[in-house]
């Protein structure tokens, strides 16, 4: 029981996070500051965003939502895995970006901690049978 409402305390706080990027994405987009830039921030954060909306969702029952915590925990490994990649061929080029360690630390950070918490599945009742499919009837 300790464990699922630590999962529901971590999904409120990086649902949060990941929303509160959404209010960035639209500041930023309402300023027109992408305009003749790239497009991979904008599209970053639009997809954070609805990932952490579904977060959200997730947090009254974690066990129904297993697929949305592991592409949460596997997507931020991801990232970070992908800016480590990005910053170390900056800085391998005499480049600097504007990723820091602790970006890459916080992506990890989240991932390790939604798979340590990732819910186990939900065992049917032994015996259930598979219902029917329900078809009207006229």
């Amino acid at each position: 029981m300790k464990r699922e409402r630590a999962l529901q305390v971590v999904l409120v706080v990086v649902g949060l996070l990941y929303s509160f990027w959404g209010y960035l994405l639209f500041d930023e987009l309402w300023h027109s500051k992408w305009l003749g830039h790239s497009d991979v921030m904008p599209m970053f954060l639009s997809l954070n965003t609805v990932l952490g909306i579904f977060l959200l969702l997730a947090v009254k029952h974690p066990a129904k939502h297993r697929s949305m915590i592991a592409y949460g925990a596997w997507s931020s490994l991801a990232h970070a895995f992908t800016m480590t990649i990005q910053s170390a061929e900056a800085l391998a080029h005499g480049m600097h970006r504007k990723d820091s360690p602790q970006d890459i630390v916080m992506f990890v950070v989240i991932g390790v901690t939604l798979l340590a918490l990732f819910p186990a599945k939900q065992a049917s009742p032994a015996g259930a049978p598979i219902s029917e499919p329900r078809i009207a009837e006229r």
